[in-house]
Protein backbone atom coordinates (compact mmCIF):
# COMPACT_ATOMS: atom_id res chain seq x y z
CA UNK A 1 0.00 0.00 0.00
CA UNK A 2 3.10 2.30 0.85
CA UNK A 3 4.75 1.68 -2.23
CA UNK A 4 1.02 2.56 -4.64
CA UNK A 5 0.77 6.01 -2.32
CA UNK A 6 4.26 6.78 -3.63
CA UNK A 7 3.78 6.18 -7.48
CA UNK A 8 0.29 8.33 -7.01
CA UNK A 9 2.73 11.16 -5.15
CA UNK A 10 5.40 11.19 -7.36
CA UNK A 11 1.99 11.13 -10.29
CA UNK A 12 1.09 13.79 -8.90
CA UNK A 13 4.40 15.92 -8.74
CA UNK A 14 4.86 15.12 -11.89
CA UNK A 15 1.35 17.03 -12.47
CA UNK A 16 2.41 20.27 -10.03
CA UNK A 17 5.78 20.55 -11.60
CA UNK A 18 4.07 20.76 -14.98
CA UNK A 19 1.65 23.01 -13.97
CA UNK A 20 4.42 25.26 -12.45
CA UNK A 21 6.25 25.30 -15.74
CA UNK A 22 3.08 26.16 -17.91
CA UNK A 23 2.85 29.03 -15.91
CA UNK A 24 5.94 29.94 -15.51
CA UNK A 25 6.39 30.43 -19.10
CA UNK A 26 2.84 31.87 -19.79
CA UNK A 27 3.75 34.40 -17.35
CA UNK A 28 6.80 35.42 -18.88
CA UNK A 29 5.71 35.54 -22.52
CA UNK A 30 2.48 37.55 -21.56
CA UNK A 31 5.15 40.07 -19.54
CA UNK A 32 7.15 39.87 -22.43
CA UNK A 33 4.51 41.02 -24.76
CA UNK A 34 3.15 43.53 -22.45
CA UNK A 35 7.25 45.75 -21.90
CA UNK A 36 7.26 45.61 -25.46
CA UNK A 37 3.68 47.10 -26.19
CA UNK A 38 4.95 49.69 -23.59
CA UNK A 39 7.88 50.26 -24.74
CA UNK A 40 6.74 50.97 -28.45
CA UNK A 41 9.24 48.33 -30.24
CA UNK A 42 6.46 46.48 -31.19
CA UNK A 43 7.56 46.70 -34.97
CA UNK A 44 11.32 45.46 -34.03
CA UNK A 45 9.58 42.38 -32.17
CA UNK A 46 7.35 41.44 -34.98
CA UNK A 47 10.06 41.90 -37.71
CA UNK A 48 11.82 39.37 -35.41
CA UNK A 49 9.40 37.00 -34.74
CA UNK A 50 7.95 36.95 -38.40
CA UNK A 51 4.69 36.62 -37.09
CA UNK A 52 1.79 38.18 -34.53
CA UNK A 53 1.38 37.18 -31.95
CA UNK A 54 -1.86 36.40 -29.38
CA UNK A 55 -2.59 38.73 -27.13
CA UNK A 56 -1.78 38.36 -23.33
CA UNK A 57 -4.99 38.08 -22.33
CA UNK A 58 -5.99 35.62 -24.81
CA UNK A 59 -2.60 33.52 -24.08
CA UNK A 60 -3.35 33.69 -20.44
CA UNK A 61 -7.11 32.68 -20.11
CA UNK A 62 -6.38 29.44 -22.76
CA UNK A 63 -3.72 28.80 -20.70
CA UNK A 64 -5.70 28.47 -17.84
CA UNK A 65 -8.72 26.84 -19.25
CA UNK A 66 -6.34 24.49 -21.23
CA UNK A 67 -4.28 23.03 -18.25
CA UNK A 68 -7.26 22.70 -16.38
CA UNK A 69 -9.26 20.56 -18.85
CA UNK A 70 -6.16 18.72 -18.82
CA UNK A 71 -6.19 18.14 -15.45
CA UNK A 72 -9.38 17.53 -15.65
CA UNK A 73 -10.12 14.36 -18.24
CA UNK A 74 -6.82 13.35 -16.86
CA UNK A 75 -8.68 12.79 -13.54
CA UNK A 76 -11.28 10.99 -15.04
CA UNK A 77 -8.65 8.81 -17.08
CA UNK A 78 -7.44 7.70 -14.16
CA UNK A 79 -10.82 7.08 -12.37
CA UNK A 80 -12.06 5.15 -15.37
CA UNK A 81 -13.03 1.42 -15.18
CA UNK A 82 -14.64 0.80 -18.52
CA UNK A 83 -11.61 0.42 -21.22
CA UNK A 84 -13.54 2.35 -24.47
CA UNK A 85 -14.24 5.39 -22.05
CA UNK A 86 -10.62 5.36 -21.35
CA UNK A 87 -10.08 5.51 -25.06
CA UNK A 88 -11.75 8.27 -25.59
CA UNK A 89 -10.61 10.13 -22.45
CA UNK A 90 -7.12 9.24 -23.56
CA UNK A 91 -7.71 10.68 -26.96
CA UNK A 92 -9.18 13.93 -25.77
CA UNK A 93 -6.01 14.11 -23.32
CA UNK A 94 -4.07 14.30 -26.52
CA UNK A 95 -6.08 16.57 -28.14
CA UNK A 96 -5.86 19.30 -25.15
CA UNK A 97 -1.88 18.63 -25.38
CA UNK A 98 -1.73 19.81 -28.71
CA UNK A 99 -3.62 22.83 -28.19
CA UNK A 100 -1.87 23.60 -24.96
CA UNK A 101 1.47 23.32 -26.74
CA UNK A 102 -0.19 25.22 -29.77
CA UNK A 103 -0.78 28.53 -26.83
CA UNK A 104 2.70 28.15 -25.80
CA UNK A 105 3.87 28.41 -28.76
CA UNK A 106 5.43 25.08 -28.60
CA UNK A 107 7.87 26.69 -26.44
CA UNK A 108 7.31 23.62 -23.60
CA UNK A 109 6.53 19.94 -24.80
CA UNK A 110 6.56 18.26 -21.51
CA UNK A 111 3.43 18.10 -21.16
CA UNK A 112 3.65 15.06 -23.45
CA UNK A 113 5.86 13.06 -20.21
CA UNK A 114 2.52 13.91 -18.44
CA UNK A 115 0.11 12.06 -21.40
CA UNK A 116 2.97 9.42 -21.42
CA UNK A 117 2.95 9.00 -17.45
CA UNK A 118 -0.82 8.59 -17.48
CA UNK A 119 -0.88 5.96 -19.58
CA UNK A 120 1.46 4.47 -17.77
CA UNK A 121 -0.34 4.65 -14.83
CA UNK A 122 -3.63 2.95 -15.93
CA UNK A 123 -3.03 0.48 -18.42
CA UNK A 124 -2.32 -3.03 -17.53
CA UNK A 125 -2.93 -6.44 -19.64
CA UNK A 126 -0.89 -8.59 -21.58
CA UNK A 127 1.80 -7.05 -23.69
CA UNK A 128 1.68 -4.08 -21.56
CA UNK A 129 5.12 -3.19 -22.96
CA UNK A 130 4.22 -2.67 -26.57
CA UNK A 131 1.18 -0.97 -26.11
CA UNK A 132 3.18 1.35 -24.54
CA UNK A 133 5.68 1.63 -26.93
CA UNK A 134 3.57 2.35 -29.72
CA UNK A 135 1.78 4.63 -27.95
CA UNK A 136 4.92 7.16 -27.05
CA UNK A 137 6.10 6.69 -30.23
CA UNK A 138 2.17 7.75 -31.54
CA UNK A 139 2.77 10.99 -29.61
CA UNK A 140 6.13 11.16 -30.24
CA UNK A 141 4.86 11.47 -33.93
CA UNK A 142 1.61 13.85 -32.91
CA UNK A 143 3.95 16.37 -31.26
CA UNK A 144 6.49 16.90 -34.23
CA UNK A 145 3.60 16.87 -36.94
CA UNK A 146 2.18 19.87 -34.09
CA UNK A 147 5.34 21.24 -34.89
CA UNK A 148 5.76 21.47 -38.47
CA UNK A 149 2.16 22.39 -39.10
CA UNK A 150 2.53 25.17 -36.27
CA UNK A 151 6.08 26.67 -36.86
CA UNK A 152 5.18 29.36 -39.70
CA UNK A 153 2.39 30.64 -37.34
CA UNK A 154 4.12 30.94 -33.84
CA UNK A 155 6.39 33.39 -32.53
CA UNK A 156 9.93 31.38 -30.85
CA UNK A 157 10.66 31.00 -27.58
CA UNK A 158 14.02 32.60 -28.03
CA UNK A 159 11.87 35.23 -30.06
CA UNK A 160 10.61 35.84 -26.90
CA UNK A 161 14.28 35.76 -24.66
CA UNK A 162 15.89 37.69 -27.15
CA UNK A 163 14.41 40.98 -25.99
CA UNK A 164 16.43 41.22 -22.75
CA UNK A 165 20.04 41.78 -22.84
CA UNK A 166 22.24 39.16 -23.59
CA UNK A 167 23.07 37.97 -19.77
CA UNK A 168 19.03 38.01 -19.05
CA UNK A 169 18.84 35.91 -22.69
CA UNK A 170 21.16 33.54 -21.03
CA UNK A 171 19.86 33.06 -17.91
CA UNK A 172 15.99 32.98 -19.19
CA UNK A 173 17.32 29.99 -21.41
CA UNK A 174 19.30 28.25 -18.97
CA UNK A 175 15.69 28.78 -16.76
CA UNK A 176 13.86 26.53 -19.42
CA UNK A 177 16.68 24.13 -19.81
CA UNK A 178 16.55 23.58 -15.76
CA UNK A 179 12.95 22.19 -16.52
CA UNK A 180 13.27 20.69 -19.10
CA UNK A 181 15.54 18.53 -17.08
CA UNK A 182 13.63 18.31 -13.88
CA UNK A 183 10.61 17.18 -15.72
CA UNK A 184 12.41 15.03 -17.61
CA UNK A 185 14.77 13.37 -14.20
CA UNK A 186 10.69 13.38 -12.61
CA UNK A 187 9.46 11.14 -15.19
CA UNK A 188 12.11 8.75 -15.33
CA UNK A 189 11.97 8.52 -11.34
CA UNK A 190 8.43 8.01 -11.70
CA UNK A 191 8.86 5.13 -13.94
CA UNK A 192 11.25 3.56 -11.79
CA UNK A 193 8.73 3.30 -8.80
CA UNK A 194 5.68 2.47 -11.23
CA UNK A 195 8.09 -0.76 -12.82
CA UNK A 196 9.20 -0.94 -9.14
CA UNK A 197 5.29 -1.57 -7.83
CA UNK A 198 4.03 -3.09 -10.39
CA UNK A 199 7.11 -6.29 -10.45
CA UNK A 200 6.16 -6.29 -6.65
CA UNK A 201 2.37 -6.33 -7.12
CA UNK A 202 3.03 -9.07 -9.65
CA UNK A 203 5.34 -10.79 -6.95
CA UNK A 204 2.85 -10.30 -4.20
CA UNK A 205 -0.06 -12.19 -6.51
CA UNK A 206 2.39 -14.67 -7.46
CA UNK A 207 2.79 -15.12 -3.89
CA UNK A 208 -0.92 -15.58 -3.05
CA UNK A 209 -1.84 -17.42 -5.65
CA UNK A 210 0.95 -20.24 -4.03
CA UNK A 211 -1.14 -19.47 -0.74
CA UNK A 212 -4.66 -20.42 -2.69
CA UNK A 213 -2.97 -23.13 -4.60
CA UNK A 214 -2.07 -24.20 -0.91
CA UNK A 215 -5.60 -23.46 0.47
CA UNK A 216 -7.36 -25.40 -1.98
CA UNK A 217 -5.28 -28.83 -1.33
CA UNK A 218 -5.71 -28.30 1.77
CA UNK A 219 -9.61 -27.72 0.99
CA UNK A 220 -9.26 -30.84 -1.05
CA UNK A 221 -8.14 -32.66 1.66
CA UNK A 222 -10.72 -31.77 4.02
CA UNK A 223 -13.35 -32.07 1.56
CA UNK A 224 -12.35 -35.39 1.09
CA UNK A 225 -11.87 -36.55 5.33
CA UNK A 226 -15.68 -34.52 5.32
CA UNK A 227 -16.55 -37.14 3.04
CA UNK A 228 -15.50 -39.80 4.47
CA UNK A 229 -16.70 -39.02 8.01
CA UNK A 230 -20.10 -38.42 6.07
CA UNK A 231 -20.26 -41.95 4.85
CA UNK A 232 -19.20 -43.18 8.26
CA UNK A 233 -21.81 -41.33 9.53
CA UNK A 234 -24.72 -42.68 7.13
CA UNK A 235 -23.35 -46.13 7.99
CA UNK A 236 -23.76 -45.59 11.30
CA UNK A 237 -27.18 -44.43 10.83
CA UNK A 238 -28.30 -47.50 8.45
CA UNK A 239 -26.72 -49.55 11.29
CA UNK A 240 -28.36 -47.49 14.03
CA UNK A 241 -32.09 -47.72 11.95
CA UNK A 242 -31.72 -51.34 10.85
CA UNK A 243 -31.03 -52.78 14.41
CA UNK A 244 -33.32 -50.64 15.42
CA UNK A 245 -36.30 -51.52 12.90
CA UNK A 246 -35.35 -55.19 12.12
CA UNK A 247 -34.20 -56.15 16.14
CA UNK A 248 -37.28 -54.71 17.34
CA UNK A 249 -39.89 -56.54 14.58
CA UNK A 250 -37.75 -59.90 14.33
CA UNK A 251 -37.39 -60.20 18.40
CA UNK A 252 -40.97 -59.28 18.59
CA UNK A 253 -41.66 -62.65 15.92
CA UNK A 254 -39.48 -64.83 17.32
CA UNK A 255 -41.75 -64.33 21.00
CA UNK A 256 -44.77 -64.76 19.19
CA UNK A 257 -43.27 -67.76 17.18
CA UNK A 258 -42.62 -68.96 20.44
CA UNK A 259 -46.01 -68.84 21.96
CA UNK A 260 -47.37 -70.52 18.69
CA UNK A 261 -45.31 -73.69 19.05
CA UNK A 262 -46.55 -74.25 22.42
CA UNK A 263 -50.33 -72.75 21.50
CA UNK A 264 -50.38 -74.81 17.92
CA UNK A 265 -51.72 -78.09 19.43
CA UNK A 266 -54.17 -77.22 22.60
CA UNK A 267 -55.63 -73.72 20.64
CA UNK A 268 -54.88 -73.62 16.79
CA UNK A 269 -57.55 -70.56 16.47
CA UNK A 270 -55.46 -68.72 19.28
CA UNK A 271 -52.49 -69.65 17.42
CA UNK A 272 -53.93 -68.55 13.59
CA UNK A 273 -54.34 -64.65 15.30
CA UNK A 274 -51.32 -64.97 16.92
CA UNK A 275 -49.57 -66.06 13.40
CA UNK A 276 -51.53 -62.95 11.73
CA UNK A 277 -50.39 -60.51 14.33
CA UNK A 278 -46.91 -61.65 13.29
CA UNK A 279 -47.37 -61.48 9.74
CA UNK A 280 -48.51 -57.59 10.60
CA UNK A 281 -45.65 -56.94 12.79
CA UNK A 282 -43.00 -58.58 9.71
CA UNK A 283 -44.64 -56.35 7.29
CA UNK A 284 -44.04 -53.03 9.23
CA UNK A 285 -40.77 -53.90 10.29
CA UNK A 286 -40.09 -54.34 6.02
CA UNK A 287 -41.60 -50.92 5.79
CA UNK A 288 -39.46 -49.50 8.27
CA UNK A 289 -36.22 -51.03 6.75
CA UNK A 290 -37.32 -49.25 3.45
CA UNK A 291 -38.08 -46.11 5.09
CA UNK A 292 -34.87 -46.12 6.95
CA UNK A 293 -32.78 -46.81 3.53
CA UNK A 294 -34.34 -43.58 2.22
CA UNK A 295 -33.81 -41.66 5.68
CA UNK A 296 -37.61 -41.62 6.26
CA UNK A 297 -38.93 -41.56 9.69
CA UNK A 298 -40.84 -45.00 11.12
CA UNK A 299 -44.17 -45.70 9.02
CA UNK A 300 -46.25 -44.89 12.37
CA UNK A 301 -44.48 -41.29 12.75
CA UNK A 302 -45.20 -40.59 8.90
CA UNK A 303 -49.43 -41.90 9.52
CA UNK A 304 -49.98 -40.67 12.89
CA UNK A 305 -49.73 -37.50 15.80
CA UNK A 306 -46.34 -38.47 17.95
CA UNK A 307 -48.10 -39.77 21.22
CA UNK A 308 -50.48 -42.03 19.23
CA UNK A 309 -47.63 -43.69 17.05
CA UNK A 310 -45.81 -44.43 20.70
CA UNK A 311 -49.02 -46.35 21.49
CA UNK A 312 -49.62 -47.88 18.25
CA UNK A 313 -45.46 -49.08 18.21
CA UNK A 314 -45.99 -50.45 21.48
CA UNK A 315 -49.81 -52.09 21.06
CA UNK A 316 -48.74 -53.82 18.05
CA UNK A 317 -45.16 -55.20 19.87
CA UNK A 318 -47.30 -56.26 22.77
CA UNK A 319 -49.17 -57.95 20.50
CA UNK A 320 -47.05 -59.95 18.37
CA UNK A 321 -44.79 -61.00 22.08
CA UNK A 322 -47.19 -61.15 24.07
CA UNK A 323 -45.57 -58.57 27.03
CA UNK A 324 -47.68 -56.00 28.62
CA UNK A 325 -46.68 -52.46 28.14
CA UNK A 326 -47.89 -49.68 30.12
CA UNK A 327 -47.35 -46.03 30.07
CA UNK A 328 -47.33 -43.34 33.24
CA UNK A 329 -47.46 -39.62 31.47
CA UNK A 330 -47.14 -36.86 34.07
CA UNK A 331 -46.30 -34.17 31.67
CA UNK A 332 -45.30 -33.62 27.71
CA UNK A 333 -44.28 -31.20 25.40
CA UNK A 334 -46.36 -30.24 22.55
CA UNK A 335 -43.66 -28.68 20.69
CA UNK A 336 -41.35 -31.38 20.03
CA UNK A 337 -39.26 -31.55 16.88
CA UNK A 338 -38.83 -33.65 14.40
CA UNK A 339 -35.71 -34.84 15.64
CA UNK A 340 -36.56 -35.27 19.22
CA UNK A 341 -39.52 -36.96 18.29
CA UNK A 342 -37.27 -39.66 16.05
CA UNK A 343 -34.79 -40.17 19.05
CA UNK A 344 -37.53 -40.44 22.01
CA UNK A 345 -39.34 -43.12 19.37
CA UNK A 346 -35.67 -45.21 18.75
CA UNK A 347 -35.10 -45.08 22.09
CA UNK A 348 -38.59 -46.95 23.42
CA UNK A 349 -38.14 -48.93 20.73
CA UNK A 350 -35.53 -50.36 21.68
CA UNK A 351 -35.21 -50.31 25.44
CA UNK A 352 -38.80 -52.99 25.07
CA UNK A 353 -36.67 -55.24 22.47
CA UNK A 354 -33.95 -55.11 24.96
CA UNK A 355 -36.51 -55.70 27.76
CA UNK A 356 -37.53 -58.74 25.93
CA UNK A 357 -34.83 -60.05 23.82
CA UNK A 358 -32.19 -60.02 26.90
CA UNK A 359 -34.02 -59.89 29.94
CA UNK A 360 -37.33 -62.04 28.98
CA UNK A 361 -39.16 -59.67 30.56
CA UNK A 362 -42.89 -60.26 30.53
CA UNK A 363 -43.80 -56.72 31.76
CA UNK A 364 -42.52 -52.99 30.79
CA UNK A 365 -43.76 -49.38 32.51
CA UNK A 366 -42.58 -46.64 30.31
CA UNK A 367 -43.16 -43.38 32.51
CA UNK A 368 -42.40 -39.78 30.76
CA UNK A 369 -42.05 -36.43 32.96
CA UNK A 370 -40.72 -33.26 32.99
CA UNK A 371 -40.63 -29.42 32.23
CA UNK A 372 -40.34 -26.76 29.28
CA UNK A 373 -36.87 -27.36 30.07
CA UNK A 374 -36.10 -31.31 29.63
CA UNK A 375 -38.26 -34.49 29.01
CA UNK A 376 -37.43 -37.12 30.80
CA UNK A 377 -38.11 -40.93 29.66
CA UNK A 378 -37.72 -44.00 32.59
CA UNK A 379 -38.26 -47.72 30.65
CA UNK A 380 -38.63 -49.86 33.46
CA UNK A 381 -38.97 -54.28 32.97
CA UNK A 382 -39.37 -56.73 35.27
CA UNK A 383 -37.00 -58.84 33.79
CA UNK A 384 -33.62 -60.77 34.78
CA UNK A 385 -31.93 -57.92 34.88
CA UNK A 386 -27.49 -57.96 34.57
CA UNK A 387 -25.40 -57.44 37.13
CA UNK A 388 -22.17 -56.46 35.22
CA UNK A 389 -23.86 -54.11 32.35
CA UNK A 390 -21.76 -54.53 29.15
CA UNK A 391 -23.05 -51.66 26.35
CA UNK A 392 -24.23 -53.33 23.33
CA UNK A 393 -24.88 -52.25 19.67
CA UNK A 394 -28.69 -51.02 21.17
CA UNK A 395 -27.55 -48.87 24.26
CA UNK A 396 -24.29 -47.84 22.18
CA UNK A 397 -27.12 -46.19 19.14
CA UNK A 398 -29.45 -45.00 21.96
CA UNK A 399 -26.44 -42.86 23.47
CA UNK A 400 -25.38 -41.84 20.30
CA UNK A 401 -29.09 -40.19 19.36
CA UNK A 402 -29.06 -38.74 22.37
CA UNK A 403 -25.56 -36.89 22.25
CA UNK A 404 -26.94 -35.81 19.05
CA UNK A 405 -29.54 -33.48 21.06
CA UNK A 406 -27.35 -32.89 23.69
CA UNK A 407 -29.60 -35.47 25.73
CA UNK A 408 -27.99 -38.21 28.07
CA UNK A 409 -28.83 -41.60 29.09
CA UNK A 410 -28.06 -43.95 32.20
CA UNK A 411 -28.95 -47.44 33.23
CA UNK A 412 -28.75 -49.96 35.39
CA UNK A 413 -30.02 -53.05 37.05
CA UNK A 414 -32.45 -53.41 39.93
CA UNK A 415 -35.41 -56.24 39.98
CA UNK A 416 -35.33 -55.98 36.61
CA UNK A 417 -33.55 -53.30 34.16
CA UNK A 418 -34.03 -50.01 33.56
CA UNK A 419 -33.37 -47.21 31.13
CA UNK A 420 -33.26 -43.27 31.96
CA UNK A 421 -33.12 -40.91 29.33
CA UNK A 422 -33.51 -37.19 29.49
CA UNK A 423 -33.99 -35.02 26.92
CA UNK A 424 -33.17 -30.89 26.95
CA UNK A 425 -35.89 -29.11 25.20
CA UNK A 426 -34.36 -26.07 24.46
CA UNK A 427 -30.96 -26.86 22.37
CA UNK A 428 -30.72 -27.35 18.58
CA UNK A 429 -29.31 -30.95 17.04
CA UNK A 430 -25.54 -30.95 17.77
CA UNK A 431 -24.19 -31.38 14.16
Amino acid sequence: MQKILTVTGMHRLLYGCNAFVVFILMAFMCLTQNRINQSMTARAFLEQAGAVPQSSTVIFCTTILAFSAFILVGHFYIKSKNRHTRYLLFAAEVVICMLLMRVLNLAYDGVVLLVAADLMYKHEGHRQEYTLLVALICLYFITNSNIAISQAKVISFEAYASYYNAETKAVILALRNTFYSINIVCFVFYLVLLVKNKHEEKERIRLLNEKLEEANQRLRAYAIEVAHMAETRERNRLAREIHDTLGHALTGIAAGLDACIITLEVAPELTKQQLNKIRDAARKGITDVRRSVKKLRPDDLERLPFQEALLEMTKDYSASSGMEITFDIFSWSDNLRQDQEDVIYRVLQESITNAKRHGQATKVKITIGGNENYLLIVIADNGRGCENVKQGFGLKHMRERLELLHGTIHYWSDEGFIVEAMIPLNREVNK
